[in-house]
């Protein structure tokens, strides 16, 4: 027998061992003979174009079975007969989320799949089971409600008579939606497509399956892991001006209540310490599993966890929400912590854009389900998630948070950072006298600041706004005073003319002593 492709290329010969036999448990192509094949390539055929019927009895032109063998056997660097070549497998396994997960299993680890169901039946497509191979590839594929690849495997020995023996070599940090996959027309044909995608095992070409990589490696980029820069807690307080100890407690406060919120006045660097706190935690500047967002006041639950979005054909999708696809990849590698920030979490309305969630972001409820409103998913927010707030105290339009949902979060207070070592080694590095006294007199104003009923250390001036510069140069001091400090200042004592002259002629004083 000789197989093949398009109408002038031959892919293989091989020899006919069995009888015709009829499986049903195959979606697909049930009508059977079994077929050793001894020679695996491509081979050009011109002689004449070959037939397009799927099968034809060429026995009886002999001359045309002559050079299919001349160019088959003996033409070229040919495997022999005796040595055919073991072609790659591709395989799409399918997991039932009700009954096992892939992120249960450890990159690494061989699981056991049975051949027969708990029934003692075979399962559907049954001779995909038989056909699996040590060294084939596999795409893991996790069903209703999940929907989406989050693994990859391969077969780690050719199956024996009881069970399939798949090794998990990647637990995908991005999960792949099965509606993107749907969406490629390369992939239209896949076997686990036909049927309604029902069973356990698929065939996936060697086509599909790159296709189907170059979907999963544009989400999932192999990164070096030796690349990703450590990050130590002295790492963060010479880059955060804190103290060690403030630093400890925030760690610990984290950890113990899952949900925090950093607040404070501007610029005392809330932003810039959620990433690196995140960092700390880790001990690793990963990227990737740290995610960042602003909510603001038409924020919404659609936004969030998902919702009806316009498509490009008119009409309605439902979409899911950032924070949904966060919780799903934590959920799918549970062995790692993951950071959710959110910037200005007092702009939102909280109710509105966390919904049912609410409940279950409480350190207690972690690990629980609940129905979403959309779709009656059961839905979960897992253990190894954190969420991060910043909250701007000195903008009086801002609602402050309500009791109901500050009891589900722990709020540290951030104050200016002028007297940390960390800063003190910054002012050392410009060494300037005039920056070291407009230094001071920012400690002044903040004491001032802070003795001030209408006012109070939650107004206080933040040393970022003195940070970030390599070298001293007074012009750029100028225009912190003038630019940033002063427009401040003046909205805060914007009742009170006389109160805000006083600060900044202190200010002023100082810039331009010894011109």
């Amino acid at each position: 027998m000789y197989a093949k492709k398009g109408i002038n290329k031959i892919i293989g010969r091989g020899v006919v061992e069995g009888d015709y036999y009829y499986d049903e448990t195959l979606s697909t192509y049930r009508h059977i003979r079994k077929v050793k094949w001894t020679h695996s390539g491509e081979w050009d055929y011109s002689i004449h174009k070959l037939v397009l019927k799927t099968l034809t009895d060429i026995s009886k032109y002999p001359e045309f079975v002559k050079n299919l063998n001349d160019i088959v056997v003996k033409g070229g660097n040919i495997v022999e007969e005796t040595q055919p070549i073991k072609t790659k497998q591709y395989w799409w396994l399918v997991a039932s989320p009700n009954v096992w997960k892939f992120s249960d299993i450890n990159v690494g680890d061989i699981m056991e799949y049975t051949l027969l169901n708990e029934n003692g039946n075979k399962r559907r497509v049954y001779q995909n089971f038989l056909d699996a191979k040590a060294g084939d590839m596999v795409i893991g594929y996790a069903s209703t409600p999940t929907l989406q690849v989050v693994a990859l495997g391969q077969i780690a020995k050719d199956t024996d008579e009881k069970h399939l023996y798949f090794r998990k070599t990647e637990q995908l940090l991005n999960p792949i939606d099965y509606s993107i996959i749907k969406g490629y027309e390369e992939l239209q044909g896949m076997e686990c497509m036909a049927g309604g995608g029902r069973g356990t095992l698929f065939k996936v070409t060697e086509d599909e399956y790159q296709v189907l990589m170059e979907i999963i490696r544009k989400e999932n980029p192999i990164f070096d892991t030796n690349t990703i820069e450590t990050y130590t807690d002295s790492k963060f307080l010479s880059e955060v001006y804190m103290s060690s100890s403030e630093l400890q407690r925030l760690k610990s406060l984290l950890k113990n209540k899952k949900n925090i919120i950093l607040q404070g006045a501007p610029g005392v660097g809330k932003t810039f310490t959620a990433k690196r706190l995140a960092y700390a935690l880790m001990g690793v500047k990963d990227k990737q599993r740290v995610e960042m967002i602003q909510f603001h006041q038409n924020y919404s639950y659609e936004d969030f966890i998902l919702g009806y979005k316009p498509n490009a054909n008119g009409g309605f999708e439902l979409k899911h929400g950032v924070f949904y696809k966060f919780c799903k990849k934590a959920l799918n590698t549970p062995d790692k912590d993951f950071f959710f920030i959110i910037d200005e979490i007092n702009r939102g309305n909280l109710s509105k854009i966390f919904g049912e969630l609410l409940m279950l972001i409480e350190n207690n409820y972690r690990g629980k389900e609940i129905k979403l409103a959309y779709t009656d998913e059961l839905f979960t927010v897992p253990e190894n998630l954190y969420i991060i707030g910043m909250m701007n105290t000195a903008d009086r339009s801002l609602a402050m948070i309500d009791y109901a949902h500050r009891r589900r979060f722990s709020f540290f207070e951030m104050n200016p950072g002028f007297l940390t070592d960390g800063f003190k080694n910054y002012m050392d590095t410009l060494s300037n006298e005039r920056f070291n006294k407009i230094i001071s007199g920012i400690l002044e104003i903040n004491e001032f600041i802070c003795k001030d009923d209408s006012l109070g250390n939650g107004f206080c001036i933040g040393h970022s706004y003195f940070c970030n510069q390599k070298e001293f140069n007074l012009e750029w001091l100028e225009n912190v005073i003038e630019y940033d400090i002063a427009p401040m200042l003046k909205e805060y004592w914007f009742d009170d003319v006389q109160k805000y002259e006083s600060q900044m002629t202190l200010l002023r004083n100082i810039l331009n002593d010894n011109r």
